[in-house]
């Protein structure tokens, strides 16, 4: 038992390892009906194979005074199977010697209520306690107390970094999961050990600083039955993300540690004797890389989206009047990063009024996949009269790595236009400014403005004078 081990820390195993156990089993138990004054009276309440997540409390016994209570859990692997049980226990003293009743009582662990039958305990005089710097369990009284000697037993198991590509395009996901791998026909007993931390920095080594990271946040650590080369092995899943690399740099992934304890087994097992002793033992997974290729040549390559996608769409009236607005949704479904999605190109013109639009997204990562909508709710206003076929105006053009073609998504709606065109409506609309607003009141007859000739005759004046000036100057010099 983890005598020693956090509480928090027994709790995120037990969390962790919930869909690999068995039905739970709950028992309350007593440690002993005789006591002496100087030893505790105890109650304990046991699970196994699921988490203990309340109980009601342990009931008062006259005579006694509560003591606090101790808790344990413990988490085993064997044969490729895991257990698990989890206990609290309530510690009673005496306050006197004498013989004390423990009525029937009843407490409610995990919603679930039990009747416990009573008992009769007897407190005697204070016993002697003697100091042992020993475990006694380490001792066996039917043989002498030699050191007891502990064999290795060799793990069938392994941790592995598996990615589902190893070669990709700019843009386009892969999925790497890293698991640890215990094999059908294992004999070690095993157990994880402090993964929470040892999580943390696994995660900081894998991750590749040149992508798009999508984190699967696996929350429990579920063994799941798999077949590698013919052999029968649990999975369990330690960590999943899926991967969009952002430049032509290859992506690499070192090789990551996972530190296990494993138990060493007794050379001669004994009855009274511990026959196992706690050992580490680190298992490592090999280093991968990823190549990325470049998309090939198009105009848009440098902003297209790339994944496996299909469109959805729908819209408020295909029947409109000019000036009558409407809502116009364009949905991108599929498998891929969605959020490195753009708004369809929609160009500008005068047969419709399209306003940015609102974007909402959901993602959903489940079974080593990253799939999702992104929706774009356009607003827009016709302004001619016409049939128009709304895929001339709203196109998505991206790039399909299973296909590894550019492909493109227009819209299929077609909408009926009525009424007069709004072009007078949006001149008329404009201030044109002060020096038009007069034009009504001035007179529109037309008049002659040639006033050339007198121009010409003062200029001839302004000349001839300059000149004589010019004489004056120079004969007074």
């Amino acid at each position: 038992m983890l005598l020693t081990r956090p509480w928090i820390v027994s709790c995120f195993f037990l969390l962790f390892f919930a869909g690999t156990m068995s039905a739970q089993e709950v028992s309350v138990q007593y440690n002993s009906k005789n006591i002496a004054l100087n030893e505790y009276f105890t109650i304990t309440i046991k699970i196994e194979n699921s988490k203990l997540k309340d109980y009601s409390g342990f009931p008062d016994i006259e005579g006694f005074v509560k003591r606090g209570t101790s808790s344990s859990t413990s988490t085993t692997f064997t044969n490729g199977r895991m257990s698990s049980s989890q206990s609290i226990t309530q510690n009673y003293q005496a306050t006197a010697e004498g013989t004390y009743e423990l009525k029937p009582f009843k407490i409610k662990i995990n919603d679930k209520e039990l009747n416990v039958s009573g008992a009769t305990i007897t407190v005697g005089p204070a016993k002697q306690q003697q100091r042992r710097r020993n475990d006694p369990f380490d001792t066996d009284p039917f043989r002498r107390n030699e050191p007891q000697e502990y064999i290795d037993v060799e793990a069938e198991a392994f941790l592995a970094l598996s990615i589902d590509k190893s070669e990709v395009y700019l843009g386009e996901g892969f999925t790497t999961t890293l698991a640890f791998y215990v094999a059908e026909t294992n004999q070690a007993n095993m157990r994880f050990y402090d993964l929470v931390n040892q999580l943390s920095e696994i995660v900081k080594e894998i991750k590749p600083s040149n992508t798009w990271e999508e984190n699967f946040n696996i929350d429990n650590i579920n063994g799941e039955p798999v077949t590698i080369n013919g052999k029968g092995y649990n999975q369990f899943k330690i960590f999943q993300a899926a991967y969009y690399p952002l430049n032509l740099e290859e992506i690499n992934f070192p090789s990551v540690d996972l530190k296990m304890i494993k138990y060493k087994v007794a050379k001669n097992p004994t009855f009274f004797g511990r026959n196992r002793q706690e050992d580490f033992e680190t298992f490592s997974s090999r280093a991968k890389t990823v190549k990325v290729k470049p998309l090939p040549p198009h105009p848009l390559k440098d902003r297209v989206a790339v994944g496996n996608y299909r469109m959805a769409e729908s819209i408020s009236e295909i029947d409109l009047n000019t000036g009558q607005s409407f809502n116009y949704v364009f949905n991108i479904l599929g498998e891929g990063n969605l959020s490195a999605v753009e708004k369809p190109l929609v160009p500008e013109t005068e047969d419709f009024d399209f306003y940015a639009p609102n974007v909402q997204q959901d993602i959903t990562r489940s079974n080593g996949r990253v799939k999702g909508t992104k929706s774009f709710t356009y607003y827009a206003i016709p302004n001619e009269p016409g049939t128009y076929d709304l895929g001339d105006y709203v196109q998505w053009v991206y790039f399909n790595p299973l296909k590894e073609t550019y492909d493109t998504l227009k819209s299929r709606q077609t909408v009926t236009v009525t009424g007069e065109s709004r072009k007078n409506e949006y001149i008329m609309s404009n201030d044109m400014g002060s020096f038009y607003d007069g034009i009504e009141f001035e007179n529109n007859e037309l008049e002659a403005h040639d006033d050339s000739r007198w121009i010409r005759i003062f200029a001839n004046i302004f000349i001839l004078i300059m000149l004589v000036l010019s004489v004056l100057i120079v004969i007074r010099k």
